[in-house]
Formats: C-alpha cells, structure tokens, sequence
C-alpha cells in the first residue's frame, strides 16, 4: 500500500475552477468543495487506472491538501501528484481565472443570465462557471481532443462518460482497434473555452455566446491568459513521453462543418500563417487535414495533427442521401470518424509515424484509398461491416430514459447483413424513415 500527500493549491483559486457543490446533481452528495475535488480527483486517478482505496481533501489554512491511499507505486503517485499540481498552478489552469475576470469586466459573462437558452428542463437558467479539465487523465493520457465547450450537464453529473458525445467516441475508438480497457486514454481534452454552459442551445446559432473570437480573446494571447496553448503544452508532453520523442501526442481538433465548428475555427484563427491555402489564400482546416506544427515558437517538440468532426455530430446531423461521398451522409461521418480514432490508435503503436504517413494508414483501411476521398469502400469485410453498423446505432434513437441507440452493435450488425445491399446503413429495407 503505497500514498502520498500534497497541496493541491490555493482555495483563492481552486475554487473558482471546480464547480461549487450546490450544482451538482443530488444523488453525488457534496456538501462542500473538499468533496468536489475528492470526486474528481478520484475520476483522475481511474481514468489513469491508480487503484485508490482511499482520497481524502482537507482545507488548511487556506489551501487545500489531498491525502491519497493506494494499491499503485510510490513511483507512479508521485508522478500524478506532480502532474496534479502543475495543472491547477498559476502557469496553466489558474490561467482561465484571468479571461473570465476580462469577460465580466466588459460585461459579457453569461449575457442570459437568469433566462433560460434551451429547451432542456435540467439545464434551467442559464448558468457559466469556469470548468478545466476535470476528473480526465492527468498523467496516462495516449493522445488529446481540442473541443468547444463542456455541457452544464457534465458539471451536474460531475463526469463527461455519461455524455452522448463521449459514449459515441468510446464506440469509435473501440471498434476501431482500441481495448475497452484504453479508452479512457483517448478522451483527454481541452477546451478552447473552459466554461460549463447550457448545452444545445449556447453553442450553435442563433445561440452562439462561445465564439471562435471569444477564445482567441479570452483564452489565448498574453502569457497571463494564453490558458489553451499553454494546457495544450502540458497534456502533450505527459511525464512519461520519452526524452527523445519527435513529437508531443497527438492532437485530434474536433469540429464538423456542419455542427459545432469552433474549436477547428480557433486552431485557423491561432496558426493561419502554418496552415495550407486554397486557391484564394483562405487558411484551411479541412476534415482529415493533416499536419505539424508548434505549439508556442519555443515548443520542444512538434505536434501531429488531424481535422476531425465533432463526436457528436453524426447523431444530430447525420442522414441517408443519395451521396455517400459527402456529409451529412451517415456513412461519410462514420468513415471519417474511424480515421480519426485510427490515427490516434496509430501513434499509440509508432510516436514518431509521420502525420501524413498515419491518415494514409488509417484512410487506406476505412476508405481503401489513403486520401480519403469518395464513398468509404473499407477492403476488409469486417471494416465495412463496422461502418455499417455504427451508421444504423447513429441512425436509430430511443429518446427514454435517456437518448441512447435503438440497436445493439450486434442487432446492428444483423441488421447489415439483411439489408437489401449488403453493408449499406441506408438500403431501403432497413434505413429509418425520417433520416
């Protein structure tokens, strides 16, 4: 049995980014802020797979000190009580305090506050309260998603696992080669806005109060406030990442064209002057775009990265057409969203693979073509199958108790076999009505 004590930080400001206990859903039972940090302290540490028997917090003197207790070595606790430490300092997530005190300096923090913005009972009035990483790995991480925003109702349920938006990426990354057991390792994220908000309905137009600008604004610039570089800094280059890594871990920057678009929006906005031209010199960030680059100019290491969609956007836009070499077209969303999963599973295997070498692995498997264009023609019987399936769970929703797919991957999976055209999600005797 091994454990360790540290200071975690300052009440001053650690409790301007955990979420008060007040907001929490009933049956988590805070009571006050030493049980939100235990809570996702204890998130962290299993997402890191840390057997902790026992997690204690304890406010002294005005800073908060963590007791933890388990089966893991000292080695490796010392290393997530260092790594624990250096996220919520002064350096990286204290960072995201600055540009919500610019944003209620001119007066645009929660401009809805005490109105509600959506028609989602539990989200209520509208309420913002700064939310970094939280309850995610710390130390295990394989590679690192670049999202928007977190939904108010993972501040309430105090974990994203429970969101459709990650339920889906585990389904992806699973059936794209990751082991139930790594999942968690290709979860890691950061938002280009730290700020738990009401969801479906603050993030898309006519409700779009996180804008592209707001992060370049608020959450980039200055060394006082560049909170997203900086975080993206520290999760790439995790403790354990060897000395003579080429790269950082990967970077997956998720926003689909058609749904949620703004994370992909900051990363053109922040590295235009690295980022390839169309014909008319406008910056691109194309799904499947692939690249390098740095971080800051005096980043160690470059950064592999891939355009991807938003997780999520297949569920809410994604159809059967006539054109399955486009989105909305579920079959394209579902191929792209393989790829991405594969590239990252990819580096996992070979940290130094070349970007453009990887999204040719990866597009030749789910596309059979290494650009990936066109409709997904997987060579393998099984890939396309997969396709399939993951196209009909996408398709099919039962909204009770809470929205959750129709099918099985199973049920999906037979269902693909009986279709009148084999494999294709959207022949006519198993397609949905209404998509």
């Amino acid at each position: 049995m091994a454990s360790i004590e540290y200071s975690l930080g300052s009440a001053k400001y650690l409790e301007q980014l955990f979420p008060p206990a007040k907001y929490a859903n009933a049956n988590l039972n805070f009571k006050n802020f030493e049980d939100v940090i235990v809570h996702y302290t204890k998130n962290s540490l299993a997402a890191d797979g840390i057997a902790a028997s026992k997690v204690e917090v304890e406010l002294k003197e005005g800073i908060y000190k963590i007791n933890i207790e388990g089966e893991a070595e000292n080695e490796v606790l010392q290393k997530f009580s260092e790594r624990h430490i250096l996220v919520f300092s002064e350096g990286y997530a204290q960072k995201a305090i600055r540009g919500m005190e610019l944003l209620k300096e001119m007066g645009v923090w929660n401009p809805m506050e005490g109105y509600h913005v959506n028609r989602n009972p539990a989200d209520a009035e509208s309420k913002w309260n700064l939310f970094p990483p939280l309850g995610l790995n710390i130390i295990g991480q394989k590679g690192m998603l670049l999202m928007h925003y977190p939904p108010w109702a993972v501040l309430q349920a105090g974990t994203f696992e429970n969101a459709m938006t990650m339920q889906r990426w585990g389904r992806i990354l699973n059936h794209a080669g990751v082991e139930e057991k790594d999942l968690g390792k290709y979860k890691t994220f950061i938002d280009i806005n730290p700020i738990a908000a009401p969801g479906s309905g603050e993030s898309e137009y006519p409700n779009d109060y996180f804008p592209i600008m707001m992060a370049s604004g608020f959450f980039d610039g200055p060394a006082d406030r560049d909170y997203i570089r900086s975080m993206l800094e520290l999760f790439l280059n995790p403790p354990d990442l060897p000395e003579d890594s080429k790269y950082t871990l990967p970077l997956l920057i998720c926003g689909s064209p058609l749904y949620d678009p703004q994370a992909p929006g900051w990363f053109k906005v922040a590295y235009k002057d690295m980022l390839p031209l169309d014909e008319n010199g406008i910056p691109l960030v194309s799904v499947l775009q692939v690249g390098k680059f740095k971080i800051k100019p005096d980043s160690k290491r470059e950064t592999p990265y891939l355009i991807g969609n938003h997780m999520i956007a297949a569920g809410v836009t994604g159809l059967c057409t006539n054109d399955p070499s486009q989105i909305p077209d579920m079959r394209q969303y579902e191929a792209q969203d393989l790829v991405a999963a594969t590239f990252l599973q990819l580096y996992a295997n070979n940290p130094n693979l070349d970007p453009y070498a990887a999204k040719e692995q990866a597009c030749m498997r789910w596309y059979g073509n290494k650009y990936g264009e066109g409709a997904p023609q997987p060579p393998n019987e099984n890939d396309a199958q997969t396709i399939c399936a993951l196209a009909q769970m996408d398709l099919f929703f039962d909204p009770t108790p809470s929205p959750h797919p129709k099918y099985t991957f199973e049920e999906a999976i037979k269902r693909c076999k009986e279709a009148i055209q084999k494999n294709n999600p959207c022949a006519e005797n198993i397609k949905p009505a209404n998509r």
